[in-house]
């Protein structure tokens, strides 16, 4: 399709400002935003980098969606940044796993697209002990096949938690300890850096309106992360899930 030379450029304009910045509010934008073509023609500039375009009531946001977008924030960035001198992937992979376990505090399990005000430090160690209980739970034959399905060491990532001192959750500075619960303070500063996480002071946090959008609008409909949320929650659920297979 051709566009006008006002459309390419006022979508060009549209683009970069994200580029650069990551996100711009909608109110500065709306004359550009509410053109069909300019977002369709910025969705396709965000195409080519491997991102995509979202957006909620007050603001727009580019997003990465593969680890080869230049946007995309590396591992050894976010083990340096976020994690304890030493991290290594399967960290990296554990806080995905607490990430997801966040979110599924707030969505009822991914079955609801209208999420709880807020959750709390406590509930979401507990919610993170209950998904690795459920998890060791099942046969390794069960998890193994999981893992070639889903290409997620399921059998390492609840040794690497297990391992995680528990004993330590009652100190006064989790953040130089390696307990559970001073590993999810970590991942709760990486989603707050990245506007996902709002802290409302008393260990209690709720959802940006990025995240909300982020997590109803592509996260939640994304096949990969899907089953990988499907099978942790079908762990409550073990009979039906072996009925399904």
């Amino acid at each position: 399709m051709d566009y006008p030379e006002k459309t390419v450029l006022a979508a060009f304009e549209l683009y970069s400002q994200l580029a650069a910045n990551g996100s711009v509010m909608k109110e500065g934008f709306a004359h550009l935003y509410s053109d069909e073509d300019v977002r369709s023609l910025a969705q396709l500039f965000a195409g080519h980098v491997n991102c995509t375009i979202i957006d909620d009531a007050d603001a727009i946001y580019l997003i990465p969606l593969a680890t080869m977008s230049p946007f995309h924030m590396t591992n050894e960035q976010i083990k340096k940044d976020f994690l304890r001198a030493g991290a290594t992937n399967l960290d990296m992979y554990l806080m995905y796993l607490a990430i997801i376990v966040f979110v599924g505090c707030f969505y009822d399990s991914y079955t609801s697209f209208e999420p709880h005000d807020f959750v709390t430090l406590e509930s979401w160690l507990d919610k993170m002990n209950e998904r690795i209980d459920a998890l060791a739970a099942r046969s390794e034959t069960d998890l193994r096949q999981a893992e070639t399905d889903l290409s997620v060491n399921w059998v390492a990532l609840i040794r690497k938690w297990t391992d995680l001192d528990s004993i330590k959750e009652t100190a006064k500075r989790q953040d130089r300890t390696t307990s559970r619960m001073a590993f999810l303070l970590a991942t709760k500063r990486f989603l707050e850096a990245q506007g996902l996480l709002h802290d409302n002071g008393a260990d209690e946090y709720s959802l940006t309106e990025k995240a909300k959008t982020i997590f109803t609008s592509y996260y939640l409909e994304e096949r990969y992360n899907r089953s990988i949320t499907d099978f942790l929650y079908s762990l409550d659920h073990p009979a039906a899930a072996a009925k399904e297979e």
